[in-house]
């Protein structure tokens, strides 16, 4: 769904109201619509004074695209990506892009065009009706592929277009060995780590083949191979997966192993679904040399860092790391095995799948459908003399309850859970039918965490906020005159988009006596988040908004991963 910001922002000068705003959302659920277009349909402007409305609360003019020549072939981003954003480019000077935009508000897709395009984005507005009449004229731009393809030597390249019934094994073989499918897959992947991407995804659709990368959190399309290339390209990934290439009914799950020197390799978790127009491949990039185990580095405020190091470091207990999934929680208990890993301890971790192998710690790969589950790992780790047991997930009652076993039984048991903060991790044990003096007894700290995008310290520049955004965002009154948010203008360090790298905002709470109490007592979250506040503990929005008076990260990352306390 497009964003709703500008919703926000006409809610908050009350030129709106929450049941107009509401009803608008759930009409761009059903049918597709954009925010703007709603607004014009729905009688609550007109398309001149909501355009005009818009120029004036972002400070950009508006353009008459009609009476603009528009510079042609000024970039590599085809008709599909620019529909789907609304947003035509017009004029390019050096590495500056001029996009023509309804809804400048929509950072998403401004950060992908800039994506895309690799340049710095600068925005003026158009009235909607006139944008897709525009792109409508100018018809399709040049596909980000076809260089590529041509390069490859493909353009006179013909691959049967046979129904699925009609495929088999000697047939898909045969096309997957064809040179330019074996180097558009070998580019695919050399190209996401260039890129830094932690996955692709190639998605088929009924009449279009698309790939995109997950880079920084976010995912960019970047190409559309010829949708006669499907079932060869997803073929080769199999072959490479060591997957059956005869199967394309069921999910199947492998791994990649690609060595670019003789001293780098990178591997890659495929991950096969059969969709409706054809199987889907998503393959996570695991890159040993981009771990990073220093948990100095992860973003961790010094109190916080102080409290998990303290911690990690008792005899017994359980360690929580909670989140939603891509949130780092691996990466942050793999530093704490990491800080752990002597020659006298006994490390041993259960996993579902282990995602990189570290000298000195036992590792399993958890297989449900063998009968090697989480709970029954566990049982075998316990008669294995541990002195540290990592458990992947806490998905259900008989893993909950092996595990804090483990920690009121001499053990230190770090594991993740997802819940979305820190506070409500105790009730989630509870639900789940653990005994409220259990769950208080064996669990020593609760970390939540989200991962933002940095940003990009080649051109972050200082930018105005009103204080009343601010004091929306959770800043006191006290402290507005102390911030002064930056945001990334996009550069060619940042492919343009503002944002290089990832951090981590985090909650840590120790498990102080008074919070013991309220969890024997079956006090809820909201209790359980009063007390951690008052002992000093931060949650996860003013975590953030600690990042963004640090300039660290932006405030519309800010207001992006976390939530308002």
């Amino acid at each position: 769904m497009k964003s709703t910001r500008l919703g926000d922002i006409l809610l908050r000068q009350k030129r709106i109201t929450r049941e107009q705003l509401d009803n608008i959302i759930r009409e761009m659920n059903l049918n597709g619509d954009t925010l703007v277009s709603q607004l014009v349909k729905q009688n609550l402007f007109a398309e001149e004074e909501i355009t005009k409305f818009i120029a004036k609360s972002f400070g950009r003019p508006i353009v008459d695209l009609e009476k603009i020549e528009v510079e042609s072939d000024i970039t590599k981003i085809s008709m599909d990506i620019m529909r789907k954003n609304m947003a035509m480019p017009i004029k390019r000077a050096g590495n500056v892009l001029t996009l023509a935009v309804a809804d400048p508000y929509d950072i998403n897709a401004l950060d992908e065009m800039a994506f895309i395009s690799g340049c710095q984005v600068e925005v003026v507005i158009a009235p909607e009706r006139q944008l897709l009449q525009q792109l409508d004229e100018v018809g399709a731009a040049e596909e980000h592929l076809d260089d590529l393809m041509s390069d490859m030597g493909a353009s006179d390249m013909e691959i049967v277009d046979t129904s699925e019934d009609e495929l088999d094994e000697h047939t898909l073989a045969t096309e997957t060995e064809a040179a330019p499918v074996v180097k558009l897959v070998n580019l695919v992947l050399l190209d996401a780590i260039k890129r830094g991407a932690s996955d692709i995804h190639l998605e088929p659709y009924e009449k279009v083949l698309r790939v995109r990368y997950r880079i920084d959190g976010v995912l960019h399309e970047i190409m559309r191979p010829p949708m006669k290339l499907r079932d060869a390209l997803v073929s080769r990934i199999k072959i490479l997966a060591r997957l059956d290439i005869s199967e394309r009914r069921l999910p199947q799950d492998g791994r990649i192993k690609l060595r670019l020197s003789r001293a780098k390799t990178v591997d890659f978790r495929v991950s096969v679904l059969p969709t409706l127009f054809g199987e889907k491949v998503v393959m996570r990039l695991l890159d040993p040399s981009s771990l990073q185990l220093d948990m100095t580095k992860l973003g961790y405020e010094e109190q916080s860092l102080r409290w998990f190091k303290e911690m990690i470091h008792q005899p017994y207990g359980m360690i929580l790391v909670t989140g939603p999934t891509g949130s780092g929680k691996t990466v942050s208990l793999y530093s704490a095995v990491a800080e752990l890993n002597q020659p006298g301890v006994n490390i041993s971790t259960a996993e579902d799948p282990v995602e990189f192998n570290f000298m000195g710690i036992n590792q399993v790969n958890v297989h449900p459908e063998i009968g090697l589950d989480f709970p029954r790992a566990l049982r075998s780790f316990l008669r294995q003399d541990p002195d540290i047991i990592l458990i992947g997930e806490i998905r259900d009652h008989e893993t909950a309850a092996i595990g804090i076993k483990a920690a009121l039984t001499g053990h230190l048991v770090l594991a993740t859970l997802h819940t979305n903060d820190a506070p409500s991790t105790m009730n989630r044990l509870v639900n789940m039918g653990m005994e409220n003096f259990l769950v208080g007894s064996a669990v020593n700290l609760v970390s939540a965490q989200r991962l933002a995008r940095r940003t990009c310290a080649e051109c972050a520049e200082i930018v105005e906020v009103p204080a009343e955004a601010l004091i929306d965002a959770g800043v006191p009154e006290s402290e507005v005159g102390d911030f002064h948010p930056k945001q990334g203008k996009g550069c060619p360090v940042c492919n343009g988009t503002g944002y290089k790298g990832r951090v981590g905002i985090y909650q840590v709470m120790p498990i102080f006596q008074e919070i013991r109490d309220a969890v024997y007592a079956g006090e809820n979250a909201d209790k359980i988040n009063e007390i951690a506040v008052s002992k000093g503990v931060k949650t996860l929005r003013m975590a953030a908004l600690s990042k963004v008076k640090e300039g660290v990260v932006s405030l519309e990352e800010c207001l992006r991963v976390t939530v308002t306390d």
